[in-house]
């Protein structure tokens, strides 16, 4: 015989739904649902993506709608920092742990794709709403290796000419140089009337600065299939001797990077005048910029080297998404890409990130549009230059910007530091002959 408090409660706990009986078949209800889940989410194809820093972060809320459309794909996402990232990669690709799809700065295709770790995606293009067309023809360059396609362009980066409009004003130049004849009198004019302390800032121990100059003079950087340096050839002399003329007439500061304390307060209070960034820069002027500086700075595709089409060459920069040869997942990690590379989607990555798109469709927005300061970029990346596609790049990038900073401290002439590179260059690429050599090119 069950006790009257007992039975009390029995029934009370009947009457808001929570008796034994109605506990155990919410149990059973319960564990019916997640045996269900678990049973599709294991029909479910689950591919892995790592994506590199904010850019990770930031894809995850665009995967949602990714998996709304193909509800039989589930994507993993990884985000892993941007310092910690290319050793990973290499990492995972030795353990055979690399993910199905990942993001890639494109300048590092040619060394993962020298070590056989891309799958190639040209022939995916075919039928495939992807088409080079609709994108900026050097950036697209910057995924080609040997003929093939190993990235797509997911976002796209270039530097451009920021520059203080009431300062050149002052010097009487009322609009951007467009050649380099405007742009070195424009230095001239600034230094000479000491409306700054220095024209420009150009950090010694950065490579993109120089080889930006060497672009715009049409420069190689390498020869021969990128075997051996193309340094002491007349365009990169050329390129060269400008750039360390700067310094030497006093229009540059011999500072590296690591001595502008702030730039931001530099470029405000007149420590130079002009400087080459990238777009991330545009959000960083305007934030950090005193109040009294907005509308005394803008922006401007680079100058040309006179004689040359308006406007010079700039660095092909950005990242790409890759799909890595061991996946079990191409053709659906295929689709997250093609998802992605959608004009609506690149719309909706720039609003989250301000990432410059790859996909040209993109750029008809009103935000892209309008702002004068983003209209620099779009102009430029009309000619923007690949970097050669070897996987040694960034070594002999390092000895560029060395040899530069001994040419500007006046410890190596212009000759000797072109052919101390032409030498380094072709140690470094030694290597690379040899196999060359025994691969019959390829």
């Amino acid at each position: 015989m069950s006790h009257p408090q007992e039975g009390r409660k029995q029934k009370e706990e009947g009457r808001r739904g929570f008796g034994p009986a109605a506990k155990r078949l919410l149990l059973f209800f319960s564990f019916l649902l997640l045996t269900v889940c678990t049973a599709r989410s294991s029909r479910r194809e689950q591919i892995k993506f790592w994506g590199l820093g904010r850019e990770g972060e930031v894809v995850t809320q665009m995967i949602p709608e990714f998996e709304r459309l193909n509800p039989g794909i589930h994507v993993d996402v990884q985000q892993i920092p941007w310092t910690a990232a290319h050793e990973k990669l290499l990492t995972a690709y030795v353990g055979s742990a690399t993910p199905d799809v990942a993001q890639m700065g494109n300048t590092w295709i040619p060394e993962f794709h020298a070590i056989h770790a891309l799958d190639s995606l040209t022939p995916r293009l075919a039928g495939s709403p992807i088409r080079p067309d609709d994108y900026f023809s050097g950036i697209w360059a910057t995924n080609e290796v040997d003929g093939q396609l190993f990235g797509v362009p997911w976002y796209v980066d270039t530097r451009v000419l920021f520059y203080r409009t009431d300062l050149l004003k002052k010097a009487g130049v009322m609009r951007a140089p467009r050649t380099w004849s405007e742009w070195f009198d424009a230095m001239h004019r600034i230094r000479a009337r000491n409306l700054a302390r220095f024209a420009i800032l150009l950090p010694i121990n950065q490579w993109e600065e120089p080889t930006m100059f060497a672009l715009a003079q049409q420069s190689t950087l390498l020869r021969d299939g990128g075997r051996f340096g193309a340094f002491s050839q007349p365009e990169f002399v050329r390129a060269f001797s400008q750039y360390i003329d700067l310094f030497r007439k006093g229009y540059a500061p011999a500072v590296s990077n690591t001595q502008v304390a702030n730039v931001y307060q530099g470029f405000a209070q007149g420590d130079f005048a002009m400087y080459l960034s990238g777009p991330w820069n545009v959000g960083e002027m305007r934030a950090r910029l005193p109040p009294e500086m907005q509308g005394h700075w803008s922006t401007a595709p680079m100058p040309a080297p006179d004689g040359m089409r308006w406007p010079g060459a700039s660095l092909a920069g950005g990242a790409s998404l890759v799909i890595f040869r061991n996946s079990a997942h191409k053709d659906a990690a295929w689709k997250l890409i093609e998802f992605l590379s959608e004009p609506k989607q690149q719309i909706r990555f720039f609003e989250l990130t301000k990432d410059l798109p790859a996909n040209k469709g993109a750029w008809k927005t009103r935000e892209l549009t309008t702002d004068p300061y983003i209209a620099a970029f779009r102009k430029q990346l009309e000619n923007v230059q690949p970097l050669p596609a070897v996987p040694e790049w960034e070594r002999i990038a390092t000895a560029i910007y060395e040899d530069g900073e001994s040419a500007i401290r006046g410890r190596m002439t212009v000759q000797q530091a072109v052919g101390d590179l032409d030498r380094k260059a072709d140690e470094i690429l030694a290597k690379r002959r040899w196999v060359l050599a025994r691969t019959g090119g390829h």
